[in-house]
């Protein structure tokens, strides 16, 4: 008669699970996003939300979408429970540069750059 071994079963932990959404190629240049970025960071989602709502920057309409977008993410896809988000971390990098000429004086032209980002932003679960 075969002797069968015991075996121990180990419990599964549930690690928590990154979200994310981006937005790509806004019309606003990255430095000036990366300036609203810096202060959700590490916040609460309902407390960036807050920020974000009260913030008169342009760039921070475009954030505050990101964030929405982020958290239904976590929300519906991966059934996290909204009120544990946090935002683990959030960038924006630069996309495309738009060349544009502008007419100057004596026949000469000078150079516009419309620059563009694409600004990521990361929610995780406490």
């Amino acid at each position: 008669m075969a002797r069968t071994k015991k075996v121990e079963e180990t419990p599964v932990v549930k690690e928590p699970k990154d979200v994310k959404a981006t937005a790509k190629t806004i019309r606003i240049s990255a430095r000036k996003v990366r300036l609203v970025l810096d202060l959700i960071r590490g916040k609460d989602v309902a407390e960036a939300m807050g920020i974000l709502k009260l913030l008169p920057n342009h760039a921070a309409e475009n954030c505050l979408k990101v964030l929405k977008s982020a958290v239904a993410n976590a929300t519906h896809n991966n059934q996290m429970d909204e009120t544990k988000l946090y935002v683990k971390e959030c960038y924006a990098n630069e996309g495309i540069t738009l060349k544009r000429y502008m007419p100057r004086a004596k026949g000469s032209a000078s150079s516009i750059m419309k620059r563009t980002s694409h600004i990521t932003i990361v929610v995780r679960e406490r």
